[in-house]
Parts: structure tokens; sequence; C-alpha cells
């Protein structure tokens, strides 16, 4: 079988740079930073008709301007899910900086008290860590139970006090009775 070669797309022009972001941004829920660096990606596999190539960075300011574009709304909605999955507030703030978000927006919405440890306690049930383990708990287990919860973000007296309880009830109580949530 002989395969005919991909014909060279042809560069861009400021409207279908526009275009592609709009598309982009329609599709994809995202921050400033990770549409510019789809659009610099772009510039760089088809190359710009003209001589001065555009700034990204100035469409992506218009984008954000316009509302196309939310890095706050974008930070609430990925630091949520992660704490529902039961993430720490460390991996939160690193995928945020992954993402490009600024720090202020990052402590803005860092977890709480109470959220850490919510999403400490979603972790630990649904990895079956603490009182929600099937058998007695050596210290071999608890030590691999302990670095799971720490790759995850949780402080080590969080992940301390999940893993030696023994009743899933008190071990609520205290999730709910933080100082200094939200």
């Amino acid at each position: 079988m002989v395969r005919t070669p991909r014909p060279t797309p042809k560069p861009l022009t400021e409207a279908k740079l526009e275009e592609l972001a709009l598309a982009y941004v329609a599709k994809f829920a995202t921050t400033r930073a990770k549409l510019e660096d789809y659009l610099r990606r772009k510039l760089r596999e088809r190359g710009w008709e003209g001589e001065l190539a555009p700034r990204p960075d100035a469409l992506c300011e218009r984008f954000a301007e316009a509302g196309y574009v939310d890095d706050e709304a974008w930070a609430r909605m990925k630091a949520g899910s992660l704490l529902r999955r039961g993430y720490g507030g460390r991996r939160v703030s690193q995928a945020l900086h992954a993402a490009g978000i600024e720090a202020e927006v990052r402590e803005d919405v860092a977890p709480g008290a109470g959220a850490a440890r919510r999403a400490a306690l979603a972790l630990a049930q649904r990895r079956r860590f603490g009182p929600w383990g099937r058998a007695a708990v050596d210290r071999a287990i608890r030590e691999k139970q302990l670095a799971a919860m720490l790759r995850a973000g949780h402080a080590l007296d969080i992940a301390r006090e999940i893993v030696d309880a023994t009743d899933p009830l008190a071990l609520e109580e205290w999730a709910e009775s933080a100082d200094g949530d939200e």
C-alpha cells in the first residue's frame, strides 16, 4: 500500500489564528497559558503568512477580556475536581502551577483545613486506608499508605491521623470539625 504524503498546511493568517483560538476555547475549558501554548505551537507547525507574526499573548489577553478564558474560574473548577478525587493541597497547587495559574490565584483557591481533611478522607476511603482497610495493618503497609497519601499532596499529620484511625465515624467528625474552613 502506497501512502500519499499529507499536504503541508497553509500558513496561518490573523483570521485563521483567531478561528483556531475560538475553536479551542469552545471545545476546552482552558487557561490563558494553555491557550497561548496552543497558539504558539500552531504558529511553529504551520508558519505565518506575512512578515510580522502576531503575538499570541495579545490574542489571549483579548479573549480573557471578552470572558472566553477565565483563569480564576478554571482554577476553582480544577481545584474542586482534584479535591473531590482525594488529592491534597500541595498536588492541587502543583496542577494549577503547571496549567499556568498565577500564585495569587492558586492561594485563593487553596483548600482550607476542612476541605483538606475531607479530600484526605476521600482518598483513604477509595484506596481502603486506615479504618476502611480489610485487615490489620502491619508497619510496611502503614508506611506504604502514608507514602501514598503524601504523594497525593496531603500533610503528614493528616495522613497519620487517617492511617492510624480505627473508627471511620470518628474520622468523619474529625474532618468536619476543622477550624478555619472556607
